[in-house]
């Protein structure tokens, strides 16, 4: 009732603001030619003035009467003509008519073909305004809201951490992405994948900037992958925004060299190398070297294995960044741990090679082959922990996630207690073990555990805070 209320008070205001002036056209006509008549007459008595005066002679008096008087006939005759009903004041008053008529009419009949009058009212509480805007459903935002509380119990999960930030980070909010990732680093920093997400997520953050935080991130993927496409292009980026060009400049023209042409990061790494040699006053066509031919880049994805490359999207918009890890990256991602599959398939003595395929897996979120590779890695390695907690870490990945923690399976505390046999202070397998113990019930030999966790770490560390809260939490029967 209130759109039809306000749908005729609006068709009222048009219409006042249309027929008023066409009535009075209408209604306006005789008005001049009585004016005009009057002045005739002023004019007849004033040439009798001038007659009476000797101004004018008798023959010069009649001919200007005689032109006066044709005037105020031709005036009279208009009078008629109008009182009789002329064309165009009746025109006028026909046009108000229809007007008034027609336009509501009209109104309603478009109305009824285009709009939707049999819709409900839909009260501002019922509706999904983030959905209409764009934003993701009720259901992947209840799905979100249920994994934090999961986190919220079980912090050590830095899978869940994983899928969290990754699930920020494709809606546009880069910020809580990196707070999410920041927890997944804080758990395995020795995973370089996660290393480059989190800082390629600083970056999207600072609108294009690479922070302090994500130059670390960065170092550490380069300390352990030295050929990471990624992190080469962020850490030389990182020298550029401070100043840096001529160390940018190298670093961006040694990644060129090496990458394949066909390489998704390639087009961008040339114009970074173009804005680069601008700023140092260089010929950019000089200084920028030829990528390897498209048919090395797979041997180029075997000896760097399963490398992510910088987002191009959100290095040409830095404002953007909100949907850099798309359908063509996940291509990508897929097409080189693919390659390193094959390669491994070739070689399957390369331990380190099935480590890093068994994490691209878990990424990609394949849990099936996730274990499988980081079978045939302990198969080979058996005495390395690292090889041990990723089998474990693989096993872990393949349960179903419950609504209430429960204890490891037995085949991931196996793998780790023999992690923790080869190196007593490996922290993977002290926090894992120790959250097992805590869920099973077992206090104290998770105290023991997570007590030589925390003598690993500086106060100032967020795993410390992490950790004394669980040991305070254990001391009060928590």
């Amino acid at each position: 009732m209130l759109f039809w209320i306000f749908a005729a008070v609006l068709t009222a205001a048009v219409l006042l603001l249309i027929v008023p002036p066409l009535l009075r056209t209408a209604g306006s006509g005789p008005d001049r030619e009585e004016f005009d008549r009057e002045v005739y007459r002023d004019q007849l008595d004033e040439l009798e003035r001038d007659r009476a005066r000797g101004l004018i002679n008798d023959a010069q008096a009649e001919a200007a009467r005689a032109e006066i008087a044709r005037r105020m006939l031709a005036t009279a005759e208009k009078t008629a003509a109008t009182a009789g009903g002329s064309s165009a004041p009746r025109s006028a008053r026909v046009l108000a008519v229809l007007l008034a008529l027609v336009l509501p009419v009209g109104a309603l009949a478009v109305y009824g073909s285009v709009g939707r009058p049999d819709l409900p009212a839909q009260p501002l509480a019922s509706r999904n305004i983030e959905q209409e805007r764009g934003g993701p459903p009720k259901s992947v935002l209840a799905a979100m809201d249920k994994l934090k509380a999961q986190l919220a119990e079980n912090p050590g999960d830095i899978q869940g951490w994983l899928i969290l930030g990754q699930a920020y980070a494709k809606m546009g909010r880069n910020g809580d992405a990196a707070d999410a990732l920041r927890h997944a680093v804080a758990l395995n920093r020795d995973d370089v994948e996660v290393q480059g997400l989190f800082g390629e997520t600083l970056v999207s953050a600072n609108d294009g900037m690479v922070p302090e935080e994500a130059v670390a991130a960065f170092d550490a993927v380069l300390a352990k992958e030295p050929k990471d496409p990624r992190a080469r292009f962020f850490a030389a980026l990182a020298r550029f925004q401070a100043g840096d060009q001529q160390g940018a400049l190298d670093r961006w023209s040694a990644l060129m060299a090496e990458s394949p042409a066909d390489a998704p990061w390639v087009p961008v790494v040339r114009d970074q190398i173009r804005e680069a040699a601008v700023a140092l006053n260089l010929d950019p066509a000089k200084v920028t070297p030829q990528p390897l031919p498209p048919e090395q880049k797979e041997q180029q994805t075997a000896q760097g294995g399963q490398q992510a490359a910088p987002n191009a999207q959100s290095q040409a918009n830095p404002q953007g960044n909100a949907q850099g890890n798309g359908a063509g990256q996940d291509e990508m991602i897929r097409g080189m741990v693919a390659n390193l599959a094959a390669r491994l398939d070739a070689d399957p003595s390369d331990v380190d090679g099935w480590l890093k395929l068994a994490r691209s897996y878990g990424v990609l979120g394949d849990t099936a082959k996730a274990l499988d590779a980081a079978r045939k890695a302990r198969e080979r390695a058996p005495d390395r922990a690292d090889v041990q907690v990723a089998y474990a870490n693989a096993v872990l990945q393949t349960q179903p996630r419950n609504e209430t923690p429960k204890p490891l399976p037995d085949e991931a505390t196996s793998a780790l207690r023999l992690a923790l046999k080869a190196e007593p202070e490996n922290k993977d397998a002290l926090w894992l073990l120790g959250l097992d113990a805590m869920m099973s019930g077992r206090r104290d030999e998770a105290a023991a555990h997570w007590g030589k966790l925390i003598a690993q770490f500086k106060p100032s560390d967020p795993e410390y805070t992490l950790l004394k809260g669980r040991l305070d939490a254990l001391k009060a029967g928590g």
